[in-house]
């Protein structure tokens, strides 16, 4: 195809054909081209930076909330070490193994460690990859969530004093709980927090770009975390999970909508759903008054003492 053949392809945008100088017509075109090849190189970097947040102080302890707790390391994926605090107790009993959210640390999640305990369960609040005092990564993802979390659930289930386990996460820690009990049988009761339904959903709903640049981006970090959205989003993955499945979301929630949790609720028939009046995201005394509700659900699913098996 000739010159001719070219300028009959470039117009206004209003179908009015290009009369300008051939050189200034291929311009037109090659400037916005390279300006995005610059972008799809440096972009994987950038997303890389993005990925990974930085390790926030982690501002309390257990003897700051009366519990006994216990540092622990655990061998994780490529060589890195995960942090935990191990609370246990008494004998032989369930585990309850906590996991944070995005940017967060197993500090956060503190709080809810005194009735656990009271309910005369283990517990261990785990730091995921990049979080906390783990070690450091390239990149985080809700798949590398789920990874530490079954790193974690491998350490407990080997454990002598340990009978059954559940999962308590929240925000991307609750997404990978899910996507974890979709395939690990060892999970005998999941708490999901703010839950997200979709991960490419929430990220295009949470970038500050324009559409275009926010479709790019999402598909330069499916591409950087090696997994399909649509193969790991719990809307997907809910009807694989066999162990009893506690939502709980708040209907201030900001960062990830309310809608994702009853989504994932009415998809896994039996499952239940509390609804957080005037609860947002990362503001966990909203949610104190529904901490029965949470004892409850795990006394119901971890009452049976029978050893779990690995």
């Amino acid at each position: 195809m000739g010159a001719s053949g070219i300028a009959l392809s470039l117009t206004d945008g209003c179908g009015k054909r290009d009369t300008r100088p051939y050189d200034l017509r291929m311009r037109k075109l090659i400037v916005p081209i390279a300006a995005l090849g610059a972008l799809a190189i440096a972009t994987p970097r950038l997303l890389k930076r993005a990925f990974a947040p930085p390790l926030r102080d982690v501002h309390s302890e257990p003897a700051d909330h009366g519990l006994a707790g216990t540092d622990i390391w655990i061998e994780g994926p490529n060589g890195k070490r995960l942090h935990g605090w191990w609370i246990p107790v008494d004998g032989s009993a369930p585990a309850v193994i906590v996991l944070h959210g995005w940017g967060g640390n197993s500090a956060d999640m503190l709080p809810i460690g005194p009735g656990l305990v009271a309910l005369g369960f283990h517990v261990l609040f785990l730091d995921a990859r990049k979080h906390g005092r783990s070690d450091d990564e390239d990149f985080m993802s809700m798949p590398r969530f789920a990874e530490d979390l079954t790193t974690a659930i491998n350490m407990v289930s080997g454990r002598d004093d340990v009978t059954r386990i559940a999962v308590i996460g929240h925000s991307v820690g609750a997404a990978a709980s899910l996507y974890a009990a979709a395939t690990e049988r060892r999970i005998d009761a999941v708490v999901a927090v703010a839950s997200f339904a979709h991960p490419a959903e929430m990220m295009r709903e949470n970038f500050p770009f324009p559409a275009p640049v926010t479709w790019a981006l999402l598909h330069v970090v499916e591409r950087m975390i090696g997994h399909d959205y649509d193969q790991i989003a719990p809307r997907n993955r809910i009807v694989e999970v066999t162990a009893p499945v506690l939502f709980m979301h708040g209907d201030a929630d900001t960062v990830i909508p309310l809608r994702d949790s009853i989504e994932l609720h009415q998809r896994l028939p039996g499952s239940e759903l509390v609804v957080v009046p005037r609860g947002t995201h990362a503001d966990l005394d909203p949610f104190r008054p529904f901490f029965p509700t949470v004892d409850a659900f795990l006394r119901k699913n971890l009452r049976t003492e029978q050893r779990l098996e690995s």
